[in-house]
């Protein structure tokens, strides 16, 4: 077989970051490095790409081996190529980001590789060139959220207003209006009240809703000027 002359070989790897909210915190799951270089240390979930996979193959597998989680929301976000980012050898990393309800694979987790939830403000400091893609990823999701109703896919079939804003505002890291805020969100039509209140927090409770997958679906492309302004 034919093969390029005088180019030399690079390695191709897939890091997944795996964003997850448990209806209180929006949180960031790392795992503790397996191998050398810093064993041990905090890191995204990533590997190698197989011989024969693709891309997308490549980073369902690692995030089935590395954390048990499957059919989640995965997306492409970047790929990182600086020839020194990896002290071993030169290895592009392509980058996707996952979107989980965390209560609903809780018990999917793998727990091999020390897998561990933190807050976004208190995630420890990742290797290599982690952080910046930790932080890629969340502005990349605040552009979508800003675009498309894609922070449903952080939330359990059914859920309170006040989950919902509170995770908007966790991503924005902004207050957000409340009555503004439920106007809009109302006007969208996505959502279905439901009979029950969630009464964990008050006597009055708040009403449970759920997402209307088919305007979801419909929505997903045209979900325009949904954010309302912070405080």
């Amino acid at each position: 077989m034919a093969k390029y002359i005088n180019q030399n070989p690079v390695l191709v790897a897939v890091d997944c970051i795996i964003f997850g909210y448990d209806g209180d915190q929006l949180k960031l799951l790392v795992i503790k490095r397996a191998i050398e270089p810093v064993k041990d240390k905090w890191s995204l979930m990533g590997g190698f790409i197989g011989a024969n996979e693709d891309l997308d193959g490549a980073a369902q597998r690692i995030l089935l081996e590395l954390t048990g989680l499957h059919d989640v929301y995965l997306e492409q976000l970047h790929a990182y190529g600086s020839p020194d980012r990896d002290p071993i050898e030169r290895t592009v990393s392509v980058v996707y980001f996952a979107l989980i309800d965390i209560n609903k694979y809780s018990k999917q987790i793998n727990d091999q590789y020390h897998a561990e939830w933190f807050k976004l403000k208190d995630v420890p400091q990742l290797i290599f060139d982690h952080d910046a893609m930790v932080k890629a990823a969340m502005d990349k999701i605040r552009y979508q959220a800003a675009l498309h109703p894609i922070l449903f896919e952080l939330l359990p079939k059914k859920f309170t207003i006040p989950q919902l804003q509170a995770l908007y505002e966790q991503v924005y890291d902004a207050p957000i209006d409340n009555r503004n805020f439920i106007r809009k969100i109302t006007a969208s039509g996505l959502l279905i009240k439901q009979t029950e209140k969630d009464k964990s927090s008050s006597r009055r409770g708040a009403f449970y809703f759920k997402l209307d997958k088919n305007k979801h679906k419909a929505q997903f492309q045209s979900f325009l000027n949904f954010i309302p302004k912070a405080k």
